[in-house]
């Protein structure tokens, strides 16, 4: 090959490959991301990085304190890339101190449900008598065979929200056909005996063998009423955070499957598009609420990112994720504004005081 030839070559190769380095950055993409940082198991140690680092407003941060203290926050934490960032105390809440996580803890259930799928144990698609057996509701048979485990995930099983929070079969009572109507329902909790069922083992050992010390979760399932209340110290809320936002993988460990996960913080069915498998979706055009049939216009919150996916509990127990900024926050407390309900107008004053602090 003569020298010019080969000049020619290395000299349109070397564009084609800054084109395509220029093509593979997402516009959105965080300028300050790095490589996701998970703090070692068993041991306290987290590492941290300063607002500054991040060229944060760093004068926002007493004014969003001010806020979370005064909605009688007990901790808050933001995690950037798996390092925190931030991590306050209130209250007389410590480091230490255990606090229940309501309904947030749901996303708990989804998450052990995809790693029982994954293993083979089960399959979501599958009706939840196949695991239960016959009688689990009260509902007739042909209609309670109607009901999956998807259907479960999806708060689309078609039982009667309004009985309370027994989940009794004699409580479980038909009001539509499962897939033709959405309601906030505890049914969810028959996934627990599901997963126990089919794995021949105990919920509790079966969540902590699978998801929680493989991640350095502390805590436990404390039983109230007929159902099961995940209580632990707010980095512990903070770890499997970050184990969404890692896409289910802790470290080199692929703990939840990546493709489940993905349907899980997505639409899970037509008619309550901010819904996935107990994940609350923001960036959408309506959303439905708990206790409601009624269809609201607009985003979820319309002050976080539209990108945000969270995990709402009652009294405020709050998972936030945030892709687009790799965001983890977490709020742990009593509720700010006297609604019981995990969704209210605190989550948009929140995130109106967490903008300006990090935009």
């Amino acid at each position: 090959m003569k020298p010019r030839q080969l000049t020619s070559i290395l000299l349109i190769l070397f564009i084609v490959l800054s084109c395509s380095s220029d093509d593979s950055a997402p516009e959105d993409q965080d300028p300050q991301s790095e490589a996701i940082y998970f703090p070692p198991l068993n041991s306290d140690t987290w590492e941290t990085k300063t607002a500054a680092e991040l060229n944060w407003n760093e004068t926002e941060l007493q004014p969003l304190l001010d806020f979370l203290e005064e909605k009688n926050t007990k901790s808050f934490m933001m995690l950037h890339d798996g390092k925190i960032v931030e991590e306050h105390y209130f209250n007389g809440h410590t480091s230490s101190s255990p606090w229940y996580w309501a309904s947030a803890g749901k996303t708990l259930t989804t998450a052990v449900t995809g790693i029982a799928q994954d293993q083979g144990l089960i399959d979501i698609n599958n009706k939840v008598s196949d695991y239960l057996g016959i009688g689990w509701t009260s509902a007739p048979v042909d209609k309670e065979n109607l009901i999956t485990c998807k259907n479960l995930l999806s708060m689309n099983s078609g039982l009667d929200d309004t009985l309370g929070d027994d989940v009794s079969p004699s409580n479980l009572q038909y009001v539509a056909d499962a897939g033709n109507r959405w309601a906030y329902h505890n049914v969810y909790v028959k996934l627990q005996d599901v997963v126990a069922q089919a794995s021949n083992t105990t919920w509790d050992t079966y969540f902590d063998d699978n998801l929680k010390n493989k991640i350095g979760m502390s805590g436990s399932w404390i039983p109230i009423g007929g159902l099961s209340v995940y209580w632990s110290n707010t980095r512990s809320m903070a770890r499997f955070g970050l184990l969404i936002s890692a896409n289910g993988k802790w470290e080199t460990e692929q703990i939840i499957p990546e493709t489940y996960l993905n349907d899980a913080t997505n639409t899970s069915q037509p008619i309550n598009e901010a819904y996935g498998y107990m994940w609350w979706l923001n960036g959408k055009s309506t959303y439905h609420l708990p206790q409601s049939q009624f269809e609201f216009l607009g985003e979820l919150i319309p002050n976080a990112p539209t990108d945000m996916y969270a995990a709402l509990g009652k009294n405020d127990q709050k998972i936030y994720v945030v892709p687009s900024k790799n965001l983890v926050v977490i709020r742990m407390g009593e509720s700010a504004d006297d609604v019981n309900f995990g969704l209210s107008d605190f989550d948009d004053q929140l995130w109106l005081r967490i903008n300006a602090l990090i935009d």
